[in-house]
């Protein structure tokens, strides 16, 4: 058997083929209308992202219950109309005949306390969350647990009557279905809790959920961390297991990356106490190691195919990580927001690594000696560059070029101005507000 390529197609297990090993893993870009729709940005922005070359784009998270959103500008179904607004995104993000999925999801204990006090969760602990942006779980009753499950297949449901490709429910960075895996989070004595297998179940049912309502013919996928990266939390061997458990559950791409909130190794800072390093090859090669490394773990124990996100940076790497069949599709993220035609130019050839804005944007270290410690500092400069990329979402979406004007320092009071604006328009539709004049 030849070994795959980067341009190498991939038939999924349904039957649908994904036409390259590049996928876009999902963005939260946050630029719906007030009412949760999918807007004009959506579609300028994932119409260009088709036009990059990437064979899968898997969509920001798309929220399930309006109560429960991972920040305001979430797209949301949720009895919210909206349905011509998803049809149009769904074919704007595949005008290049690559395949467009949409994630799916609920936040659970990481709904931002703005946007609800007391979030549903497993249990009412804040085992894990920073102590600073959150309310106070109230553990969900059986009842709410089966009404979430139910709204995970009616919104699959409907990604798939207006045009999505697929979906992907999402089970990692410390959301709904990844608390329930988090014996941190979840210390329930039901038969939702307690044990692996129990804690497991909210994840199984729900896509056993998705699976009957779209049918046998559509991809269906899900992402779950490899670690949490805490200490007593969800690790790399009850990943192992839930990974065995889900090969029954027909999946056609599981998409492993790690971390949450308060240790964000999907944004590069790995682990709880991990020092800070400053040259850029060692913080790419430390990356790119670790996920390799869970990946050739994962590889003799996963029978769906893989796709591996976090720290791919090098042609090289990926090269390497297909050649040896550790992953099946090459899973990147950040560098989508600094460029939407990347994956094209990797694949002709013409570059050999990706955008690499955690290693050209960065805070002067010496600034904040004694004032933070190398992991709060990591934390910081990862919010900042978030921030920047937010902004530069929305330029893209506007159809704008990238600001590479806007100073890593200045990012965050421009990602603020931004969000002030869409509350105030969010507000004003809502009827909260006097239009201006």
């Amino acid at each position: 058997m030849t070994a795959a390529t980067l341009d190498t197609p991939l038939l999924l297990p349904c039957g649908t083929t994904i036409p390259n090993r590049i996928g876009k893993s999902a963005t939260q870009e946050g630029l719906a209308t007030p009412l949760g729709h999918a807007s004009e940005l959506n579609r300028t922005l994932y119409r260009r992202w088709s036009e990059g070359g990437a064979g899968l784009l898997i969509s920001g998270d798309v929220m399930v219950d309006y109560s429960h959103r991972e920040r305001p500008g979430n797209i949301v179904i949720d009895n919210n109309g909206g349905m011509a607004e998803l049809r149009a995104w769904a074919e704007a993000g595949q005008v290049a005949g690559n395949q467009l999925w949409m994630q799916i999801n609920q936040p659970g204990r990481q709904t931002p306390i703005d946007v609800q006090k007391h979030p549903l969760g497993p249990s009412a602990n804040m085992e894990g969350l920073p102590p600073e942006g959150f309310g106070m779980p109230r553990a969900m009753t059986g009842s709410q647990i089966e009404d979430l499950i139910r709204r995970f297949g009616v919104v699959a449901a409907i990604a798939r009557e207006t045009g999505f490709s697929g979906v992907q429910l999402h089970a990692a960075h410390g959301f709904m279905a990844s608390s329930f895996l988090s014996p941190l989070c979840n210390t329930r004595t039901d038969e939702w809790g307690g044990s692996l297998e129990n804690r497991a179940r909210f994840l199984i049912e729900s896509l056993r959920a998705i699976r009957r309502a779209v049918g046998a013919d559509f991809p269906v996928s899900v992402k779950m961390n490899s670690a949490d990266f805490h200490k007593g939390g969800f690790d790399m061997d009850q990943s192992m297991a839930v990974i065995e458990m889900l090969n029954a559950e027909n999946l056609d791409l599981l998409e492993v990356s790690g971390g949450n909130y308060n240790a964000p190794a999907m944004i590069g800072a790995i682990g709880e106490n991990q020092p800070l390093a400053r040259k850029k090859a060692e913080r790419t090669l430390r990356r790119e190691a670790y996920f390799m490394d869970y990946a050739r773990r994962v590889r003799p124990v996963a029978k769906m195919p893989l796709m591996i996100t976090g720290g791919f940076r090098t042609r090289d790497n990926m090269d390497e990580a297909l050649a040896e069949n550790a992953t099946d599709v090459i899973g990147l993220a950040r560098p989508f927001c600094a460029s939407t035609d990347f994956p094209a130019r990797l694949l002709r050839g013409e570059i050999t690594q990706v955008p690499m804005i955690e290693e050209t944007m960065l805070l002067d270290r010496a600034a904040y000696v004694g004032k933070l410690d190398d992991r709060e500092f990591n934390l910081m400069e990862s919010n900042f560059q978030l921030a920047w990329m937010y902004v530069q979402l929305t330029n893209l979406g506007k159809g704008e070029d990238i600001d590479w004007g806007l100073s890593l320092e200045d990012a965050p009071g421009a990602f603020e101005d931004l969000e002030r604006n869409r509350e105030m328009a969010r507000r004003e539709a809502r009827g909260e507000l006097q239009p201006a004049g």
